[in-house]
């Protein structure tokens, strides 16, 4: 979001120099992360409610948005991602997301007439762009931390290790173009000539990595 819109081609080249980051949590929070995985779970919502979750997957529809070249962040679960880490290792952010997410509903509401959810993408846009530029009102501090809170995990969710509940069939990996975690690299992957294969693995579908117990 940003006063001169660009493509989702071209905010994916600016996010790559990110995905190193967000393809691996900070090492104080993998071993709680990785213990709110999805084994058990599915997609029943942690700890969104049904209208927090609907109002944040029509946010993350528009910062990583489905277009001509592929799925987006809503595709990619970042969702689910977000969902699992408030139980976890984003739980101090728990409280942001309840209030961020209602401040939303009522800045759309006010300025829109209608949730965020329901209003148009064009519409959605504009009450993105008001809280990225800190105009829109309600909000506890100002709403461009929280737009900002939200992009963070958004690409997080989009472009981290499937395990953790986003990047749903690897659909973030695909878009930046990522081949996929390996423990061993043969020679044939080295080659600066061709593609590497995906992976299509997650680091814990390797035995070297220990998931811990759900």
């Amino acid at each position: 979001m940003t006063n001169k819109h660009l493509s989702r081609r071209e905010m994916l080249k600016q996010l790559g120099v990110m995905i190193g980051v967000a393809a691996v949590p900070p090492i104080a929070s993998r071993a709680q992360a990785r213990t709110q995985g999805l084994a058990g779970v599915g997609n029943a919502l942690v700890t969104l409610t049904p209208a927090e979750a609907e109002t944040l997957r029509a946010i993350i529809a528009r910062i990583i948005p489905a277009d001509e070249n592929g799925p987006g962040a809503l595709e990619a679960r970042a969702d689910r991602f977000i969902d699992r880490a408030l139980a976890g290792a984003l739980k101090n952010q728990r409280s942001a997301y309840a209030a961020g997410l209602a401040a939303v509903d009522s800045f759309a509401q006010s300025s829109k007439g209608a949730l965020f959810a329901k209003l148009s993408a064009t519409d959605q846009d504009a009450v993105l762009t008001e809280m990225q530029a800190n105009r829109a009102t309600g909000f506890t501090g100002d709403s461009g931390q929280f737009f900002n809170l939200v992009r963070t995990h958004t690409i997080q969710g989009t472009f981290s290790d499937p395990f953790y509940g986003g990047n749903e069939n690897f659909i973030g990996w695909d878009l930046i173009g990522y081949p996929g975690a390996r423990v061993v690299v043969p020679a044939n992957l080295q080659r600066m000539d061709m593609k590497p294969e995906p992976s299509r693995k997650s680091a814990y579908d390797y035995p070297m990595f220990n998931k811990g117990e759900f």
